[in-house]
């Protein structure tokens, strides 16, 4: 994962549709800030700079193709230890999940450090939270344990072939 610092505060945004909703991109110079969930009346908002185009045909491309390797740089925000937990979520691959307990087992951790680290994470999608499940079902997805942001989290599961 390429983590990189921000030289500036000002961020350019986009909005875009997804096959679950929309999404706002956010970008800071030439590197991922932030992404979030919108409602689907969101009015759409087109790229205003070449990076943040660049970002959102990779997010289309994934929405095309779940094998999809994301390259852009990311923002570091957060912790090193949840930048640890992102990184090692990175490493997850599309069609596979991963429980909290086992990657808390495997990063020395706790299974709700690991779950806190997931709700925290500003990057959903390229950084694939979504693929830690609990060990007896879905887990959570973004603070949510039901409602949109859990069907969201279906919708990316199945569009990576898994079913639990």
């Amino acid at each position: 994962m390429n983590w990189v610092f921000p030289v500036s505060s000002e961020a350019a945004h986009a909005v875009i549709a997804a096959p679950f909703g929309k999404l706002r991109i956010a970008v800071m110079g030439n590197a991922v800030h932030a992404i979030e969930f919108l409602d689907e009346n969101e009015p759409d908002q087109a790229p205003s700079d070449p990076f943040l185009a660049t970002v959102t045909r990779q997010l289309e491309a994934y929405f095309r193709n779940p094998a999809w390797q994301f390259t852009v740089p990311l923002i570091s925000r957060g912790s090193g230890y949840r930048r640890r937990i992102w990184e090692e979520l990175t490493r997850i691959q599309a069609g596979q999940v991963q429980t909290y307990g086992a990657l808390a087992h495997q990063l020395s951790s706790g299974a709700r450090a690991v779950g806190a680290a997931c709700r925290a994470n500003p990057l959903p999608i390229i950084i694939p939270c979504h693929r830690v499940v609990a060990a007896d079902g879905l887990g959570g997805f973004a603070g949510e344990t039901a409602g949109t942001r859990m069907d969201i989290k279906r919708w990316l599961l199945a569009h990576e072939g898994v079913t639990l």
